[in-house]
């Protein structure tokens, strides 16, 4: 048996709560085991000690004090209406929360900041940027879908009757 296993059954050991085969398994691990040998006998030192003090008997008034303390103690809310009662902490968040969303809307909109090395194609008014782009030259081969139209066609000749 490991010293972290012993550890958690060293009171069941000395209180002899240990079923037969666990005690003789701690008392093997005690013989090879100094540490854990000295720990238990620290702790039938203490349960020694323990067992010589006085054993105090409460008064008979004390059950019926203990009694009128907890029928006195208030009865929890198990309706589904006290989840709608606020907490005075969430209250304090949700009104500085309103308050921040209120200031930040009634700010005026801030233009956006144009970097000085971009203010030539900003300014630019032959707009060479555009214009070659390859993408747009693409597009000025593509037959123009307007010359099928009524208006663009010759008007036909009427026959006479």
């Amino acid at each position: 048996m490991s010293c972290e296993r012993m550890e958690t059954r060293i009171l069941s050991y000395v209180d002899g709560r240990l079923k037969e085969s666990e005690r003789a398994e701690m008392d093997k691990h005690l013989d090879g085991c100094p540490a854990c040998r000295l720990r238990v006998n620290e702790f039938r030192a203490v349960t020694g000690l323990l067992d010589e003090l006085p054993v105090i008997e409460p008064s008979g008034a004390f059950n019926a004090r203990v009694h009128a303390l907890v029928a006195a103690e208030p009865q929890k809310r198990s309706s589904w209406l006290a989840w709608f009662t606020p907490s005075p902490r969430i209250a304090f968040v949700a009104s500085m929360l309103l308050l921040a969303t209120v200031w930040l809307g009634s700010r005026p909109p801030t233009a956006p900041q144009i970097a000085e090395q971009d203010l030539p194609v900003v300014e630019s008014t032959d707009y060479d940027v555009i214009s070659s782009f390859s993408p747009l030259s693409d597009l000025s081969q593509v037959p123009d879908d307007d010359s099928n139209d009524s208006d663009s066609q010759q008007p036909q000749q009427q026959q006479p009757m």
